[in-house]
């Protein structure tokens, strides 16, 4: 936790020095007004002097009043720098994850970065918030009210030396305890995160399947477990208040008996015992106010811990030293190309060689479980391959900077996703600098024209978070006109008609041969009939290319190309 306050509290060096210096003078402040206090007592009480008593006061009323401006000061800039620092973590780690390869994200799970991104920041933020208040003041004011005490009397003293290794001694123990309780949490509260976001992307399955009870049982097992955890962990700190304010008034009630008894032997003059109280409080306050800083830094401990394993995940996929930027063409050539995934023992592609030149149109097909959708994947790099090599323009993919790599390649994920916003800021997604006219030309050519003509703002209508708010087919026309904005070489459509019916498919099918004629067009497809006319189909099956040619020339060559067609379309359709 010291190293990651260190590393971004730096450059807020300046700010942290006037709240410091500002702290401290609240806290001198604090520790000369019992001093006035019982010069007022001995010198003006004590002997009747006014005059002592008036000027007296109004220097205390001066040091109050700088106290008070010192004080708003160094809490305006305090809570300033630790909401800064905050930012700063979250921005840090939203990079971190951006950089991820599907390898992270998933080693992570989508839920433990978000938690990590906003409950765990929010708690290292509070550590921040509250040091620069109560973690700079409380030292000084032990220390210097343990100095300011020994003035006002020495035997009386010792009693500090009794009580304060009693109150760390049972505040070293609960924090003790405390440690791994706070682990526990964060790690239940990464898995009630998980939990409502699969209910909450399900919500049509578990309905559809009269699932709500077992989804609610599977909720309330999640945070009851939650529950327990952090009952445990407030019942240690609610014995631990308590304790301290028993062991409090009980200094009180001694420092009072012995201090009277030395007051009444004249051994202590009445202010001196008014003034050694008021330190006593003070120490003892400025414990209390640091067990509160102990109550929080464990679980910032934790969570600190856990924002680091983010920023100190290196990338498993990462940009060369030295990049390459072939001229563009969009020929895409695999070459015995082999990937397992991390952990696994036998690879789920091996072997693949296929070329999909610019200007023609290469299909892939094959049975679910096939690699198909994996195969894609590693062409942006969003998976490395484990052996082989894949050349975009002649050059190994891993040679490229990732986003001059991105930049050639328009992907259609199997599952459309839209963002929040507007029809036209999805679609500029591709290309910011798109026209409007850019954007009606590649609706038109995604068949998604008319829908949006029809609906009252056009290209500002709202699109909600996912793309809920439109139908499955609009979402996947929507994402396809987002790849066509671009104008990359390469499109990638990743099984991205499946919710278009036979007519809008065919439209489309036609449009695409029309308009992107130059470019090269790779096509994932569960539908035969999506890809009969392809130049080139690629057979996959369990992993590795069971056949490459024409429609026709497979029928006649590959038998795996044949049951697939066969179970779609009867032989009438075929011919």
């Amino acid at each position: 936790m010291i190293r990651l306050l260190a590393a971004f509290l730096r450059p807020y060096w300046r700010a942290l020095i006037l709240v410091i210096a500002l702290l401290m003078i609240q806290a001198f402040a604090n520790l000369y007004l019992p001093e006035l206090n019982a010069d007022i007592i001995n010198n003006g009480v004590a002997k009747g002097d006014t005059d002592y008593i008036i000027q007296t006061g109004g220097v205390m009323l001066v040091v109050t009043v700088l106290l008070g401006i010192a004080s708003i000061i160094a809490v305006y800039w305090g809570a300033k720098t630790a909401m800064a620092f905050g930012r700063d973590v979250r921005g840090a780690i939203f990079r971190s994850v951006e950089s991820f390869s599907q390898v992270e994200v998933n080693h992570f799970g989508t839920a433990s970065l978000i938690t990590r991104n906003t409950n765990d920041v929010q708690q290292v933020q509070m550590v921040v918030l509250m040091g620069l208040t109560v973690m700079i003041t409380a030292p000084i004011t032990m220390i210097g009210g343990l100095i300011m005490a020994l003035r006002q009397d020495i035997q009386l003293t010792g009693v500090l030396f009794v009580i304060v290794p009693i109150m760390v001694v049972i505040i070293g123990l609960l924090v003790r305890r405390a440690m791994p309780l706070f682990r526990e949490m964060q790690r239940k509260i990464d898995r009630i995160n998980l939990v409502m976001r699969e209910t909450l992307a399900g919500i049509r399955v578990i309905r559809a399947f009269v699932r709500t009870d077992y989804e609610e049982r599977r909720f309330e097992e999640s945070n009851r477990d939650l529950f327990d955890t952090a009952l445990s962990v407030n019942r240690l700190f609610a014995i631990m208040m308590p304790t301290l304010m028993v062991i409090m008034n009980l200094t009180t009630v001694a420092v009072l008996w012995f201090g009277a008894i030395r007051v009444d032997s004249g051994e202590m003059p009445i202010g001196n015992l008014t003034a050694f109280l008021q330190y006593i409080i003070q120490v003892l306050f400025a414990i209390m106010m640091a067990t509160f800083m102990f109550v929080m830094v464990p679980r910032a401990a934790v969570s600190s811990d856990r924002i680091t394993e983010v920023l100190q995940t290196e990338p498993s996929i990462l940009d060369p030293v030295d990049p390459v930027s072939p001229a563009r063409t969009g020929r895409v050539e695999f070459r015995e190309v082999e990937f397992r995934y991390p952990g696994a023992e036998d690879p789920v592609l091996r072997g693949i060689t296929f070329t999909a030149p610019p200007g023609q149109t290469t299909a892939i097909v094959g049975s679910t479980g096939s690699g198909k959708s994996t195969l894609i994947n590693l062409l942006p790099r969003l998976y490395d391959i484990t052996g082989g090599t894949i050349l975009l323009d002649g050059v190994d993919v891993r040679e490229m900077d990732r986003a001059d790599l991105w930049s050639r390649i328009g992907l259609v994920p199997q599952r459309a996703f839209l963002f929040g916003g507007t029809v036209a800021s999805n679609l500029r997604y591709g290309d910011e600098t798109a026209s409007d006219e850019d954007l009606w030309r590649a609706l038109e050519i995604a068949q998604g024209r008319e829908f949006v003509e029809e609906m009252p703002e056009r290209l500002e209508a709202p699109i909600a978070q996912g793309g809920t708010n439109v139908s499955g087919g609009q979402r996947q026309r929507l994402a396809i006109a987002r790849a066509l904005v671009k104008q990359p070489d390469v499109y990638v459509f990743d099984d991205s008609f499946s919710a278009l019916d036979f007519r809008t498919d065919a439209r489309l099918r036609a449009a695409l041969h029309r308009d992107l004629a130059s470019a090269t067009v790779i096509i994932v497809a569960q539908r035969v009939g999506t890809i009969l006319h392809a130049d080139r189909i690629v057979v996959l099956e369990d992993g590795a290319v069971a056949g490459i040619g024409t429609h026709d020339e497979l029928m006649a060559s590959c038998a795996t190309y044949r049951e697939i067609v066969y179970s779609q379309l009867s032989e009438e359709e075929v011919a």
